[in-house]
C-alpha cells in the first residue's frame, strides 16, 4: 500500500511539472529515505491525476503506524511538508524559470510561480476550498465575506510541546527569508516546499512569495530581505509604486505601522498584494480636492466607510511626494471637535494604510487615514469594531479588511449552524454559553424578517454578517460618511 502511495506522489509530481522524467528515480529514492524504506516495487498506476490530499493522508498514516510521527495535525503537516519538499525544484531552478518567463511578461512569471506554490502543497488547495465565502451588497459596494477554515487548529499535545520547546530564534519570524526550506517544529510551520523569488525594490533586496492561506486570488507577500520593523514613511510609498511598476497586473498595500490599526506582524517590513480587485478599488471618488503644492496630482475622497484619499498620476515621483506630505501633516494633526488626536501622553495615534495599483495607464495610491486612540468606553480602540460587533469581529482591521474583504474566525461556522437551529426551533439563545453573545443580534434578525425557514436561515445569517462587517468598517473609519464627518475631513484636507 505504501509503495502505491509513493508511486502516486511521484506521478503527481510528474503530471504537475514538479518532477522531470530524468529525476523520477532520484525523487522516488528521496521519498523512500524520508519514510525509512530500503526497498521498493513500482506499482501499476492509471493515467489519472492522483488526488494529493488522499495520497498524503496515506503517507502520513503510514508514518504514524511506523512510529515516525505522532498522530496529530501538527506533526502530520510537518511530515507531509518534508515529503513534498523532495518534489520541489531547488530555489535556483525556480528563480531561473521565473526570470526567464518574466522576459515574456510579468503575468507569465507570476502564473508559473503561483501554480508551483499550489502544486507543491505550500498552498493547500484542498484546505482553501473549505473556507466559506459569499458577497454582501452594501451602500459602498459588494463586500467579500470569508470564514477562514483552512488554517488547522493545534491539538493539546502540540500546544504543550510548543510551550516546553526551547525558542531557537531562527528564523526570526514567519516572513524571514530563512524560512525557505526550513524543517519547522511544533511552533513553526515546515517550509521545505516553500520557494521565494528575490526581487529588487527601491534598490534593496526583497523577497516575493505567496501566502499559504490565500484569502483572494494570487495573494502574495513582498518582504524586506532584512528583519526590520514596518514603517509608513515616504520610502514605503516609493516601494509600493516600484512593485506595481514591475508587476502592473497586481495591487500591493501595506498594513499600518501602529498597534490596533496595524497587521499581525509589525516586526518585519512587508507588503501584501495580488491579482484581485477589491470593492474599495471599485469605489468611486465622490468629490475631488486639491492638495496645495501638488496641484498636478489628481486627488479625491473615495465613497467608502473608511476615510480614503485617492491620488492618481502618471509620475510615481509626484505621487510619492504628495503621499509623504499628506502623511507628515496627518501624523501631527489634531482636531478635538472630531476626536482626532495626533498623540496623547507621548504616544502617537495617526498613521496611514496605503494601497497602490495601476489603473487605465495611471498609478493610483489610496491613503486610508487611521487612528488608534483608546478610551475607557472603547478600550480596544475608538476607530475599531465597537463592542456590540465583537460577537462577529473583534480582531484588528488590517489591510485586507480595509479594502473590503472580511476575514472572520473559524468559530463562526459552528456558531452560525447552532444559532440557525436555535432561531428555527425557538430555543433560548441566552442559556447557551456559545450563543449568548449573539442573542441581541439574533433578536433583531427575527424582528427584521417575517418568514425564516430552514431553506433561508443560513442565507439570512450570511447577509446579516456582511452587514455587520460593513458596520465594522464604519466604526474603523476616522471620518464618518455623514455631513459632520465629511466637514471634519474637509478641515483636514484644507490643512494640507
Amino acid at each position: 500500500m505504501i509503495y502505491e502511495a509513493v508511486g502516486k506522489l511521484v506521478q503527481y509530481g510528474k503530471m504537475t511539472g514538479l518532477v522531470k522524467k530524468e529525476d523520477e528515480v532520484y525523487v522516488t529514492n528521496q521519498i523512500l529515505e524520508t519514510l525509512g524504506l530500503t526497498g521498493y516495487e513500482a506499482p501499476e498506476l492509471g493515467e489519472e491525476m492522483p488526488e494529493l490530499e488522499s495520497v498524503l493522508r496515506e503517507i502520513t498514516d503510514y508514518a504514524v503506524e511506523c512510529g515516525l510521527i505522532e498522530d496529530s495535525v501538527v506533526y502530520r503537516d510537518l511530515f507531509d511538508t518534508k515529503v513534498m519538499g523532495r518534489l520541489v525544484p531547488l530555489p535556483s531552478t525556480v528563480i531561473d524559470e521565473f526570470n526567464s518567463l518574466y522576459q515574456e511578461g510579468p503575468k507569465a512569471a507570476t502564473d508559473y510561480f503561483y501554480k508551483l506554490s499550489q502544486d507543491s502543497d505550500y498552498i493547500r488547495r484542498y484546505r482553501i476550498k473549505r473556507d466559506q465565502k459569499w458577497i454582501t451588497s452594501t451602500p459602498y459596494g459588494d463586500m467579500e465575506i470569508t470564514i477562514n477554515l483552512s488554517k488547522p487548529e493545534k491539538d493539546p499535545k502540540a500546544i504543550a510541546a510548543a510551550r516546553n520547546a526551547k525558542a531557537s530564534g531562527y528564523p526570526k519570524c514567519l516572513l524571514c527569508k530563512e524560512n525557505e526550506g526550513y524543517a519547522g517544529h511544533v511552533s513553526h510551520p515546515a517550509r521545505q516546499n516553500h520557494r521565494v523569488i528575490p526581487i529588487t525594490i527601491a534598490g534593496k533586496d526583497w523577497g516575493f512569495q505567496y501566502s499559504p492561506y490565500v484569502y483572494y486570488n494570487e495573494h502574495c507577500i513582498v518582504f524586506n530581505g532584512e528583519h526590520v520593523p514596518m514603517k509608513i514613511e515616504e520610502a514605503a510609498f516609493a516601494k509600493l509604486l516600484d512593485f506595481v511598476s514591475q508587476f502592473p497586473h497586481y495591487f500591493v498595500g501595506s498594513n499600518a505601522d501602529l498597534p490596533i490599526v496595524g497587521g499581525s506582524i509589525l516586526s518585519h517590513d512587508h507588503f501584501q498584494g495580488g491579482n484581485h480587485e477589491f470593492a474599495m478599488a471599485k469605489a468611486p471618488v465622490i468629490r475631488t480636492c486639491t492638495i496645495h503644492g501638488f496641484e498636478d496630482v489628481e486627488a479625491g475622497i473615495v465613497k467608502w466607510p473608511m476615510s480614503v484619499i485617492r491620488l492618481r498620476s502618471k509620475e510615481t515621483g509626484r505621487l510619492v511626494k504628495t503621499a509623504a506630505h499628506i502623511l507628515e501633516v496627518w501624523r501631527g494633526y489634531t482636531d478635538e471637535a472630531a476626536f482626532i488626536y495626533a498623540e496623547t501622553d507621548g504616544e502617537p495615534h495617526n498613521t496611514i494604510t496605503p494601497i497602490a495599483r495601476m489603473k487605465n495607464g495611471m498609478y493610483e495610491l489610496d491613503l486610508v487615514l487611521r487612528n488608534n486612540i483608546t478610551t475607557e468606553e472603547h478600550p480596544m480602540g475608538v476607530y475599531h469594531p465597537h463592542a456590540n460587533l465583537h460577537h462577529i469581529k473583534k480582531e484588528n482591521i488590517g489591510l485586507i479588511e480595509v479594502m473590503g474583504l472580511a476575514v472572520l474566525p473559524a468559530r463562526l461556522k459552528t456558531e452560525m449552524e447552532r444559532l440557525a437551529d436555535a432561531m428555527l426551533t425557538g430555543k433560548d439563545i441566552y442559556s447557551d454559553e456559545m450563543l449568548e453573545k449573539h442573542g441581541a443580534w439574533a433578536e433583531e434578525i427575527l424582528k427584521k424578517y417575517e418568514h425564516i425557514t430552514e431553506d433561508t436561515i443560513m442565507d439570512i445569517l450570511h447577509e446579516e454578517i456582511g452587514l455587520v462587517f460593513n458596520q465594522v468598517l464604519e466604526d474603523a473609519g476616522v471620518y464618518k460618511q455623514t455631513e459632520e464627518g465629511q466637514r471634519a475631513l474637509d478641515r483636514f484636507i484644507a490643512s494640507l
